[in-house]
C-alpha cells in the first residue's frame, strides 16, 4: 500500500479523469481523504451515484400530493429534505401531510398491516442495490394480503446512465464501478460499456485502502478497455441471480427520468402490469424543477462541474439549508465536498 500511496501521489503522466457512481464511494473518498492524496494529475469526478440526488422535482412533488391528501407516505429519511417544485416531504408535513421516516420498507408492511382501512405509500427510490429488498417487500404483501400498501418507484439502473455519460459528456478515462451494485448485477454488467467506449472499469470495495487499489489500478490501466474486479469476496461476474429474480417477477425495465438528464431509454424499473395494484402513479414523472435557479445540482451529478463552481455551495446552500438534492443526501457529493472541507477556497 505504500508504493501505491507513493505512486498516486507522484503521478506525473497525462490528466486521468476518473468518475465514481457509487454514493457510498463518494462518502468514503471525502471521508478519507483521498482526494489530498492524489497527485494533481488524477481528477476524481462524482457521478450519478446517489439515488436520492437523482430523483427529478415531478417525484418529490407527487409524494407530497399523496401525504396532503390523506395517504401515509412512508420514506427513508435523506428524502424527507430534498426539495420539491414548491416544498419538501418536511414541508408538507409541517402543513399536516401524513410523513412518517423509515428505516426499512418493511416497516410499511407492518404500518399497513396494522391499519387496513388507511392508505400506505412507499417512496421506493434506490438502485439495482435496493431493488431487491422493494420486490421482497411486494411478495410479503401478497403473502399476507395487505392490500392498503402500494410503491412510488423511483429506481434506476447503472448500466445506462454511465452510456449516457460516456455518449454525451465524455471527457471520462475510467470508471470506479459501484461495488454494492455489481453484488447484485455481476461485474459483467459493465463488460458492454467497457468494450463500446474503451475505457477501464474497476469495481471496487468500500475501504480507504480498496478505493486508493482501485484509483491505482484505473490510472495504470488508462486506454485499455476491459473490468476488473478487485471486490471478489462480494462480487461474482454473474451477480446474485436470486434477487434477479426476484426483481424480474415484479419489475420491467422502462424509461426513467433522471435529474440533470432528462429520461434515459431503459434505464428505470417499474412495476409489472399484472402488479399495478401496488403503484401509486408512478408514471410520467418527469418533469424536473429547480426551486432555486442557481442551482447547478443538475450539473454536478454529470460531472459537468464540480461541487464548488456552483455559485449557491456553502453560501446560499448548505446542510443546513439545503437548494438541491446533492446537499441533502450524506451520499450526495455538494454534502460531501461541504462536510470536508474539499470545496474550500
Amino acid at each position: 500500500m505504500t508504493d501505491i500511496r507513493a505512486y498516486l501521489k507522484e503521478y506525473s503522466g497525462p490528466e486521468v479523469r476518473l468518475m465514481e457512481v457509487c454514493g457510498t464511494h463518494t462518502a468514503q473518498i471525502s471521508r478519507c481523504g483521498i482526494p489530498q492524496m492524489l497527485s494533481s494529475k488524477i481528477r476524481l469526478i462524482s457521478g450519478p451515484g446517489c439515488p436520492v440526488c437523482v430523483t427529478v422535482t415531478a417525484y418529490i412533488d407527487r409524494l407530497v400530493g399523496l401525504c396532503l391528501s390523506g395517504e401515509t407516505v412512508l420514506t427513508f429519511g435523506d428524502l424527507m429534505r430534498v426539495p420539491g417544485s414548491h416544498m419538501s416531504l418536511s414541508d408538507a408535513k409541517a402543513a399536516g401531510g401524513r410523513v412518517r421516516m423509515a428505516y426499512s420498507p418493511m416497516d410499511a408492511l407492518k404500518a399497513a398491516a396494522a391499519d387496513p382501512s388507511h392508505g400506505y405509500v412507499f417512496a421506493a427510490v434506490g438502485f439495482e442495490t435496493t431493488t431487491p429488498v422493494y420486490a421482497v417487500l411486494l411478495r410479503e404483501a401478497e403473502s399476507a394480503g395487505v392490500g392498503n400498501l402500494r410503491l412510488l418507484t423511483s429506481l434506476k439502473t447503472m448500466p445506462r446512465v454511465i452510456g449516457w455519460i460516456c455518449g454525451t459528456q465524455g471527457g471520462v478515462d475510467g470508471f470506479l464501478a459501484p461495488g454494492h451494485v455489481s453484488v447484485i448485477t455481476g461485474s459483467a454488467a459493465f463488460e458492454p460499456l467497457a468494450a463500446e467506449y474503451g475505457l477501464p472499469f474497476v469495481v471496487a470495495g468500500f475501504t480507504g485502502e480498496q478505493i486508493l487499489e482501485a484509483i491505482y489500478a484505473l490510472v495504470r490501466l488508462r486506454g485499455r478497455a476491459g473490468v476488473w474486479n478487485l471486490y471478489p469476496s462480494a462480487v461474482t461476474k454473474e451477480g446474485n441471480r436470486e434477487a434477479q429474480r426476484a426483481v424480474s417477477h415484479y419489475f420491467e425495465p422502462c424509461d426513467a427520468a433522471w435529474r440533470g438528464m432528462g429520461v434515459i431509454p431503459g434505464s428505470g424499473m417499474a412495476l409489472r402490469p399484472e402488479f399495478a395494484r401496488f403503484d401509486a402513479g408512478s408514471a410520467g414523472l418527469c418533469e424536473d424543477h429547480a426551486a432555486n435557479s442557481r442551482c447547478l445540482c443538475a450539473r454536478v451529478l454529470t460531472g459537468a462541474v464540480s461541487p464548488a463552481e456552483c455559485p449557491l455551495f456553502g453560501k446560499a446552500c448548505t446542510p443546513q439549508l439545503p437548494q438541491g438534492a446533492c446537499m441533502v443526501s450524506q451520499e450526495g457529493s455538494c454534502y460531501n465536498y461541504f462536510v470536508s472541507g474539499r470545496g474550500a477556497k
